[in-house]
């Protein structure tokens, strides 16, 4: 029996994860399958709906103790997928040319049948020997929100934080926090044929908005890379023949070591001007393990991957909230998903990276 058909059951599982919706929301019946399938075999298992609809999973194997060696974590709601943009059904899970199609399926419901299948492995093989908890959430894409609502009294702290985001099985010792913010403008409204009578806030606003992307001088970190900014959306106005008398645009801040929440408003703030308002929507902090902690555990993973440079993640991932909660842990981020194809429409992922990860966490747990 060759790897493929010794991992069959993840790829199994991928595909019917993919093919449940999870588009912003609905992870119920998601969570409910990977419930299941853990508790068939002999996890402890406990589902939480705190909202109607959307479910987190938390499941242990092994003997009680203060700690746990290892910890899985991934989520099970994806981004939108619009079908008329893509070339086959963004629901299909279809396997085709050695690749599972659909939304989801690099970010990262393979990632999350990886994890799941090696537990179980794990656990049938040597159940004496075997400790692993896992942790699956709703809601990670719009700001980690199944996770924020996870007790940590409910959760055993570990020593080491797997997150099965898209790498392409390569070992990620963490990523960058993200800052939402809104900026707001307000004006005067008048009649649009006497502008001069009222105060255009889209203008004061679109000034703004003009100055912040032709920023060119973001701080730079020598482990996390370059601070980024993006304007997400720009909403003002309610028709042309009136002066609109408020404007507000959404901004999406990637922060690094030293230059976090506070250096970040400074400046934003700085480049707007007098008269914008500020608040920040989302707050999420950066994570970035050493190497010499996810020494040992990256080579297991991923064999000479510790003599390479330490990667970390432009995106965010549940880690930013779950690391405080388990313990500060080590942290590595390891998944079978491509990250070119995270979000991107006609979205797949490779059924051979998912055999090699599903072998490689499996691996892991044998050996930490």
């Amino acid at each position: 029996m060759d790897d493929a058909d010794t991992w069959r059951g993840a790829t199994d599982l991928a595909r019917r994860l993919v093919r449940i919706d999870t588009r912003g929301g609905g992870e119920a019946p998601a969570a409910a399958l990977v419930a299941d399938r853990l508790d068939g075999a002999g996890f402890d298992v406990r589902v939480e709906e705190p909202i109607p609809g959307r479910a987190n999973v938390v499941a242990r194997f092994g003997p009680e103790a203060p700690r746990v060696p290892v910890t899985f974590t991934g989520h099970l709601d994806t981004v939108p997928a619009d079908p008329s943009g893509w070339s086959f059904d963004p629901m299909s899970g279809e396997l085709r040319d050695g690749r599972l199609l659909g939304r989801g399926s690099s970010d990262m419901k393979a990632g999350v049948a990886c994890q799941v299948e090696a537990a179980i492995r794990a656990a049938r093989e040597s159940p004496r020997d075997t400790a692993v908890q896992l942790i699956l959430t709703f809601g990670e894409e719009t700001g980690c929100h199944g996770a924020e609502e996870i007790d940590a009294a409910s959760l055993t702290p570990t020593d080491l934080l797997i997150v099965a985001e898209p790498t392409g099985n390569r070992t990620v010792l963490g990523h960058k926090g993200v800052l939402w913010l809104a900026a707001t403008a307000r004006g005067v409204s008048a009649h649009g044929s006497r502008p001069e009578l009222g105060r255009n806030a889209i203008a004061a606003l679109a000034a703004a908005a003009s100055r912040i992307h032709g920023h060119r001088d973001w701080p730079v970190s020598p482990t996390h890379g370059p601070a980024t900014v993006n304007i997400g959306t720009f909403h003002a106005g309610e028709q042309p023949n009136l002066v609109p008398d408020r404007a507000e645009m959404r901004l999406d801040v990637r922060t690094v070591p030293g230059f976090g929440r506070d250096e970040a408003i400074a400046e934003i703030a700085r480049l707007c001007g007098d008269g914008i308002a500020l608040e920040p929507l989302l707050d999420l902090p950066g994570v970035a393990t050493a190497p010499s902690a996810a020494a040992t555990a990256r080579e297991i993973l991923a064999p000479g991957s510790s003599a390479r440079p330490a990667e970390y993640a432009t995106y965010f991932t549940d880690a930013s909230v779950l690391t405080g909660r388990l313990g500060d842990p080590a942290v590595v981020v390891y998944g079978p998903g491509d990250p070119d194809q995270a979000h991107v429409t006609d979205e797949s992922c490779s059924l051979a990276a998912m055999t090699e990860s599903a072998e490689a966490m499996h691996r892991l747990l044998r050996r930490w």
